[in-house]
């Protein structure tokens, strides 16, 4: 994009349609067959779009049209269904804080159960090898029962809750042969007891359910720590704004109830509460949270100030243009919300799976029964087998495998600056070995800085810039820009006449004065990029640089060690982009380039095998972001570039595209990881279940500890040292 940006954040404004993105919790989410469950009740209404349900987030994504289907609706739909919903709490992480708290007193009941049924089993074995009667022994299984029965109807709800929900909507999901499982072992036990038999499995049953509520409650932590960006980033929004009254009297309110055109006080160290523009005060704005740029930008009057970002020194007025959803801010996390829901070809297969899987685990367990009971097994025994198959077949790791690292890999990316779009962006990015890159506003920043030799003459500079406020051309700006970074005062001028491809001219106590090319001025063939002219003095030219983004050479020098190729294309002249491509360490470039020129480029890398990131800002490259194999553009990109980009990266370096790749590359790493550890828990452990290897309790360890395995294993991506690996390598 050739002309220059101030600051380099994501611009964007309301869009004109009826859909809106609401996002809907729903605790009750256990497996991979609840996400099919959840998806379909919600697309059979009118006026849904898409829905994306997330098992590690425990959120469903609905695009809907407002008028044809509310949230109410949404949320009946989801009950009829079996599945109680409520519109995403602000305190979202207190919701998931109750649902652990609501855990922990059961883990507690079940877990001194266990014990009490331990000691009385351990007396009655340690009995049969001695001489107790079987009158005391009669007694210690009753007194099993008595502690089992009422433990089991307690700690056991959250399971039998979540089953019962299921059945009642003719579906399965994974609490449903867990109940099965619970309940026929009691069950079991009591007939036992009731014949004065010695096959007792209560303490099989309580301990089951002892370790089955401990994996839970620490899947429930685990999920808390792998909590999307997207929720992260709108809970730091600011609760309440200090407004000022047209009295110049101040009232806090509800940061919910500001509205455009309201003036806000901002004191040091609070957060702004919604996008607006300075009209008084000097301070430093904190806006890491929106550009990743760590270092506070300095603000005075008629700058630009974001939601979310935090006020580093004096007090500040701010007037209102954008408050709540309508925010930056908002704007963001609905782009990482969307990202982080969204299914790519892993997520997919995953959920496919575990959805063919869950009818297969009550296949498996009655055949397990059968078999046993035809080969001549007690009824007790084959029972039991198949209670451990009905356990372990479980498909939740499976069901957790790719989206747990998708929601680490968005949260690690958003920390660097790169919000990710696309469903499948992460796993495009990560088969990429040709990077293509446009010099203006990409490889440079974009902006024109004025370049000097030795001394500016400060009289003809501040006259050119306020001259030059007139105009929006980028090199007008520029020279406005300039004087004000020299700390010259360039007062705007009246009656300026702007004349279309020569310049500005106005006249000042009777001396004419211009500003524009060198010919308008009569600077004969001067070779600076802009001039000033007054009557009776010699011209001066003012000559201004699109620099290359300060870790440009790093970026590319880094990627071609990593044996990607490494190229520019740009519409520019050929002088200016020869001199970024040598700046920059690059050999391959082509200038004056149009777009169809750019789409044929990528067009014959990818018939030549290369799978190509193209990275963007203009509308002339919109046609090449599209076409690549994946894409990247800055933050500072038009609208069009920004939609047509798989992921968008903020701030003022490269480094960004350097971390997109190695963390994409990381994640895939790991998502095939993770599907192994699924496969070969389900590949060892069913078998010998089947086979009678594997007690109940023994299952519900394995099936608690491969989701717990595989959730910990996608967290390490949020703080694994990562680099570039070499093409056709992992991390």
């Amino acid at each position: 994009m050739e002309a220059a940006l101030d600051a380099p954040v994501v611009t964007h404004e309301p869009k004109a349609t009826s859909r809106q993105t609401v996002v809907l919790s729903v605790p009750t989410i256990v497996c991979g067959n609840c996400l099919r469950s959840v998806e379909n009740a919600l697309r059979t209404l009118r006026g849904v779009e898409a829905a994306r349900a997330n098992l590690t987030t425990k959120r469903v994504s609905v695009v809907v049209d407002p008028e044809l289907s509310s949230t109410v609706d949404l949320t009946t739909a989801l009950e009829r269904a079996g599945y109680p919903s409520a519109l995403l709490a602000d305190d979202a992480e207190t919701e998931q804080k109750a649902r652990v708290s609501e855990l922990v007193p059961r883990v507690g009941v079940a877990g001194f159960a266990a014990a009490n049924i331990m000691l009385l089993s351990v007396s009655v074995w340690s009995g049969q090898a001695s001489d107790m009667d079987s009158s005391v022994r009669e007694l210690f299984h009753w007194l099993s029962a008595l502690i089992a029965l009422p433990a089991v109807g307690y700690a056991g709800q959250p399971f039998f809750r979540s089953a019962i929900a299921a059945l009642k909507a003719r579906r399965l999901n994974m609490d449903v042969p867990i109940s099965l499982g619970v309940l026929l072992a009691t069950g079991m036990s009591l007939f036992q007891t009731m014949r004065n038999s010695d096959q007792i499995y209560f303490d099989a049953a309580v301990t089951l359910l002892f370790f089955l509520l401990i994996g839970r409650a620490l899947d429930e932590r685990m999920r808390t720590k792998a909590r999307g960006a997207a929720e992260n980033l709108l809970g730091l929004r600011a609760k309440d704004a200090t407004i000022v009254e047209s009295d110049q009297t101040t009232k806090v309110i509800s940061a919910a109830k500001l509205k455009p055109g309201m003036i806000i006080a901002v004191a040091a160290g609070e957060r702004v509460a919604g996008d607006g523009e300075i009209i008084s005060g000097q301070s430093e704005i904190d806006e890491s949270l929106i550009s990743g740029e760590t270092r506070p930008r300095a603000v005075s009057a008629g700058d630009s100030v974001y939601a979310g970002t935090v006020n580093c020194g004096g007090a500040l007025r701010v007037r209102i243009t954008a408050a709540e959803e309508n925010t930056l801010l908002s704007e963001i996390g609905r782009m990482m919300l969307a990202a982080e829901q969204s299914r790519g070809r892993y997520v997919r297969l995953a959920d496919r799976a575990s959805r063919l899987y869950a009818p297969a685990v009550h296949v498996l367990g009655l055949t397990t029964f059968v078999v046993w009971m035809l080969i001549g097994a007690p009824w007790e025994q084959a029972l039991t087998y198949a209670i451990a198959v009905l356990i372990i077949t479980c498909p939740c790791a499976l069901a957790l495998a790719v989206p747990a690292v998708q929601v680490a890999a968005m949260s690690r990316l958003f920390s660097k600056g790169v919000i990710v779009k696309a469903p499948d962006g992460l796993e495009r990015l990560a088969e990429i070995d040709c990077v293509i890159f446009d010099k203006t506003g990409t490889l440079t920043t974009g902006e024109l800085r004025l370049w000097t030799s030795g001394s500016i003459d400060t009289v003809a500079l501040a006259r050119a810039g306020s001259i030059a406020g007139a105009s929006r051309h980028p090199y007008a700006q520029a020279l406005v820009k300039a004087a004000r970074e020299q700390g010259i005062r360039a007062p705007a001028v009246d009656d300026v006449q702007e004349v279309a491809g020569s310049g500005l001219i106005t006249t000042s106590a009777g001396v004419e004065e211009k500003v524009g090319s060198a010919a308008w001025v009569g600077a004969g063939a001067g070779q600076a990029s802009i001039w000033y002219g007054a009557a009776g003095k010699p011209p001066v030219g003012f000559d201004f640089v699109d620099e290359p983004r300060k870790d440009a050479n790093a970026c590319v020098s880094e990627l071609q060690r990593s044996g990607y190729m490494v190229s520019v294309l740009s519409g520019d002249r050929r002088d200016a982009v020869e001199q970024t491509a040598v700046a920059c360490g690059i050999e391959g470039w082509a200038a004056e380039v149009r777009p169809d020129q750019k789409l044929q480029t990528i067009e014959a890398l990818k018939a030549q095998g290369y799978k190509t990131l193209m990275v963007g800002d203009g509308l002339n490259d919109a046609p090449a972001l599209a076409a690549g194999h994946a894409s990247l553009s800055p933050a500072s990109a038009i609208d069009i570039a920004q939609n047509a980009a798989d992921a968008v990266f903020q701030g003022e370096l490269l480094q960004p595209v350097i971390e997109t790749l190695a963390i994409a590359k990381a994640a895939r790493s790991l998502a095939l990881q993770n599907f192994a550890i699924a496969i070969v828990y389900n590949s060892v452990f069913v078998p010998l279940a089947m086979l009678g290897y594997v007690t109940p309790l023994i299952a519900a360890l394995a099936m608690s500890g491969s989701s717990i395995m595989v959730t910990a294993n996608a967290l390490r991506l949020r703080s694994m040292k990562l680099h570039l690996p070499m093409i056709g390598t992992s991390q």
